[in-house]
C-alpha cells in the first residue's frame, strides 16, 4: 500500500476442504497458494491463496466456525459463504476508526498483534460487525 488509501487485504471463505479449494483457486484464477503444505502438516490453522501481491483468500475449514468467538456471534458464521472481510489501512485511519466505532457504540473486539495475511504479519488488528451482521476486521502493517 504506497498511497495510503484502504485497501481489501483479505476475505476468508468457509469451506469443506481447504486444500482442494486451494488447488481450485490455483487453477481457476491462478492464484498462488500459500500455507497449504502447513496446514496439511498441522501447523497452521488454514491455507491460503494469493490474487495479488495485496489481496489474498484465506480458506477456513467449516470446522473452524467454533473457534470464530472475535465478536458475539461470530461463530454462527459457518452457515454463510463467507467469514469476514478485512480491510488494511495506514495506522492513523485505523485509529481513527477504532474512535469513531467507539463514539458510534459499536462493539469491537480486543487488539491481536502479529496476525497474518496478506502482508504478512499485521502490526495491529482486531474485529466489528456491520448492522447486517457481517464481519469486518481492521488492520494496519506499518
Amino acid at each position: 500500500m504506497t498511497d495510503g488509501t484502504a485497501r481489501l487485504d483479505h476475505v476468508v471463505l468457509w469451506v469443506r476442504d481447504p486444500v482442494a479449494a486451494a488447488g481450485f483457486y490455483e487453477r481457476t484464477l491462478g492464484a498462488q497458494p500459500l500455507r497449504v503444505a502447513e496446514y496439511a502438516a498441522g501447523t497452521v490453522s488454514f491455507p491460503s491463496v494469493r490474487l495479488n501481491e495485496e489481496t489474498i483468500l484465506d480458506l477456513a475449514p467449516h470446522t473452524m466456525a467454533e473457534r470464530m468467538r472475535m465478536i458475539p456471534g461470530a461463530d454462527a458464521s459457518a452457515g454463510h459463504p463467507v467469514n469476514h472481510l478485512c480491510v488494511s489501512l495506514p495506522p492513523d485511519d485505523f485509529d481513527a476508526l477504532r474512535a469513531r466505532l467507539a463514539e458510534q457504540a459499536v462493539a469491537v473486539s480486543e487488539l491481536s498483534h502479529g496476525a497474518f495475511g496478506a502482508r504478512g504479519q499485521a502490526k495491529r488488528s482486531f474485529y466489528f460487525g456491520d448492522p447486517d451482521g457481517n464481519i469486518i476486521e481492521a488492520r494496519h502493517y506499518e
